[in-house]
């Protein structure tokens, strides 16, 4: 491995430097073709809006387009290890990695069907108490209470800190020996649990973990939902007898379902990619308590079958696409856009 020297450190800066440099000189040229072909050749009175999208259209097809193509590219691939420099590419190949996927382990000890229904599990859990926290956290806070921004502020924090340094502190907690959870059982006269070696209590500490990293923004969302609601139907509920449930069966939540529907998408999205709570809380590299995203990584970088990673990621987005679209379909929550 190189040393970290400072010849080191400053051609790397060089590097870099070039790279920008090329990049933005790329896209100069890409502003000056647009300009000569829409302005002078056809005319169009649209070359400065396309003149001033052409640097996002550049930068989301080198963040996005070509390394999804790239994928796409290496799924029909022997790559791995062993054929990094020398892999093939074939259909017959890409249909072996695919078929690979639902007919062996995709890790040494479990299979993809496996590993869906847990994931399945880990996001339906998390979004449900995300949901239901949020939810009573949100109505708490939306009356008039004395220090209502203080405990807003201090609801929000679990947000607000870096993902990695939570889930790092939780892990402290749940130790065996010296962790405030197993303290507090020990000092209650329960038995301590072993959290980092059950694969039951494992995942259930990972979705301890990420239900109290996760409500918070449910809360945020919820709350301003709240807060646009007019206090003049609620008014008119009770004067009509309704009582709080149904003030809330009613009211509040068709009126929030505008925003409840795009908040609860993009956490089923979030919770089923979520990589660093699962594999920073398995201490033990527990295969049986992974989900798809870290048996993913496993595969890829521990066991370097890079081909059928890819074949791997491309399943995990489809899977994940079909979700979220049955659920807007079920919920309409494209049904203000279109109509």
């Amino acid at each position: 491995m190189e040393a970290l020297t400072a010849e080191v450190v400053v051609n790397t800066i060089k590097e870099l430097g070039s790279m920008v440099f090329y990049i933005i000189l790329g896209t100069i040229i890409l502003e000056i073709l647009v300009y000569l072909v829409l302005g002078k050749i056809f005319k169009s009175k649209y070359t400065l809006p396309y003149m001033l999208m052409i640097a996002a259209i550049f930068g989301l097809t080198m963040l996005v387009i070509y390394p999804i193509s790239y994928e796409v590219r290496l799924a029909f691939s022997n790559m791995s290890l062993r054929h990094f420099r020398s892999y093939t590419l074939s259909w017959a190949q890409g249909l072996k990695n695919f078929g690979l996927i639902f007919s062996e382990p995709v890790l040494k000890q479990v299979k993809f069907f496996p590993l869906l229904f847990r994931t399945l599990l880990w996001t339906t859990v998390n979004v449900v108490f995300h949901l239901a926290g949020g939810m009573g956290l949100a109505i708490l806070l939306n009356r008039q209470m004395r220090g209502r921004g203080f405990y807003r502020a201090l609801l929000v924090f679990p947000w607000a800190v870096p993902q990695i340094i939570a889930v790092l502190a939780w892990k402290g907690e749940f130790h065996y020996e010296y962790g405030f959870i197993n303290v507090m059982l020990k000092s209650i006269g329960m038995q301590p649990i072993q959290w980092m070696i059950s694969p039951f209590w494992n995942f259930a500490a990972a979705c301890i973990t990420n239900i109290w990293l996760g409500i918070p923004f449910m809360m945020v969302i919820i709350l301003g939902g709240l807060q646009s609601i007019p206090l003049e139907f609620y008014d008119a509920a009770e004067i009509d007898g309704a009582s709080r449930w149904q003030q809330f069966r009613n009211i509040t939540l068709p009126l929030l379902k505008p925003v409840l529907t795009p908040a609860v998408v993009l956490g089923i999205i979030w919770t089923f990619n979520n990589f660093n709570v699962p594999y920073m809380i398995n201490a033990n590299e527990l295969e049986t308590t992974d989900i798809l995203v870290t048996a993913l990584f496993r595969a890829a970088f521990e066991y370097h079958r890079y081909g059928f990673s890819a074949a791997f990621a491309m399943v995990i987005f489809i899977v994940l696409f079909i979700i979220a679209s049955v659920y807007i379909r079920m919920t309409h929550g494209l049904k203000g856009a279109y109509e």
